[in-house]
């Protein structure tokens, strides 16, 4: 056989609408930009330009994407798997949108039948924070904390200078922690459209919201204790979407350390699973969902092997968010 040639890969910019057909899976970018035009990677006779089937993956795939991108691989026969890392859980679309729209929550008709299924944009925003890093900044008192009162005393502002802006997505501060709150909010506030002259930023009122520091902190840490359980609902909302469309029929995945299908009445679909891949304090988004057209257990039966090579440093790290002891299953 040939020696592997090893080909770096070649970025375009591209497109990627979930209602269209898989044939379009890239399209051109709207507004057209510079670069090269973007070419299906599904454009072969059977998926790839060679013919062969291929993996679409998404790392840190924003919002809808991820849900765009599960959508295209139940309709597309060109690709054999998918691997996701979601991200920005609180721009994904939700109910009500526009005839014709899909949303990117709930995907599954399962979850969308259960009462009380909706997640505010709160609780979606809350889920993609990072709860490993946050539980060693308590421990550690950082003064990075002294962040979250900011930003809630710089929210109290905005909304006060203008009702009409909520939910802004302000641009993060960089080593807002190191300044005061008046060189805080010098920055923060122009990038909502305010003028900083025009409103009091060392007044009695400020000064007294800034010693509530500490119930800001305990009410942040109070969200972040149920963010896992928001982001394992928007995740299996995912999985069960897969199992609910065709695909391959019958198997049980066994030998994953995954998160696998709960067992109550569905159609057989896609073989899924929920993977913790990732240790969570490099990379909080460490659950992956991968689904194919062929069994699992085979592709994931490595992945159960608890990696001692991550074993306890010392540091007192608390365990991998989503592993369990070898040989268990959980949904």
């Amino acid at each position: 056989p040939s020696p592997l040639t090893p080909r770096g890969p070649r970025h375009v910019a591209g497109r990627l609408d979930p209602g269209a057909p898989w044939g379009e899976f890239l399209l051109p970018p709207d507004p057209p930009g510079p670069g090269p035009a973007p070419r299906n990677p599904l454009g072969g006779p059977g998926g790839s330009e060679g013919g062969e089937q291929v993996l679409v993956t998404g790392l840190h795939a924003c919002g809808d994407l991820s849900p765009a991108l599960l959508r295209h691989f139940t309709r597309s026969p060109a690709v054999a798997a998918i691997a996701s890392v979601a991200c920005c859980y609180m721009k994904l679309s939700a109910p009500p949108q526009p005839p014709g729209c899909s949303v990117g929550y709930p995907l599954s008709t399962w979850v969308a039948g259960l009462p009380g299924h909706e997640l505010s944009y709160r609780a979606r925003e809350a889920a993609c924070h990072a709860l490993e890093e946050y539980m060693g900044r308590l421990g550690g008192e950082s003064g990075c904390l002294r962040a979250h009162c900011y930003r809630a005393v710089l929210e109290t502002l905005i909304r006060a200078a203008d009702p009409s802006k909520k939910r802004l997505g302000v641009q993060t501060v960089k080593k807002a922690h190191a300044l005061s709150f008046p060189q805080y909010a010098r920055l923060g506030l122009p990038r909502v459209g305010l003028d900083p002259a025009t409103i009091p930023l060392d007044s009695e009122a400020i000064r007294a919201m800034l010693e509530q520091q500490h119930k800001v902190v305990a009410f942040f840490s109070l969200t972040l204790l149920l963010a896992p359980l928001v982001e394992t609902l928007i995740l299996l909302d995912r999985l069960l979407y897969l199992q609910e469309q065709g695909g391959y029929w019958g198997g049980s995945g066994e030998g994953a350390a995954a998160l696998l299908v709960p067992t109550f009445p569905l159609p057989a679909g896609f073989q899924c699973a929920l993977v913790p891949l990732f240790d969570p304090w490099f990379s909080p988004r460490n659950l992956v969902l991968v689904a194919a057209r062929v069994p699992l257990g085979t592709v994931l039966s490595g992945l159960d092997e608890d990696s001692s090579e991550d074993e306890d440093t010392g540091g007192g790290r608390a365990p991998r968010r989503g592993a369990e002891p070898p040989g268990s299953q959980c949904w």
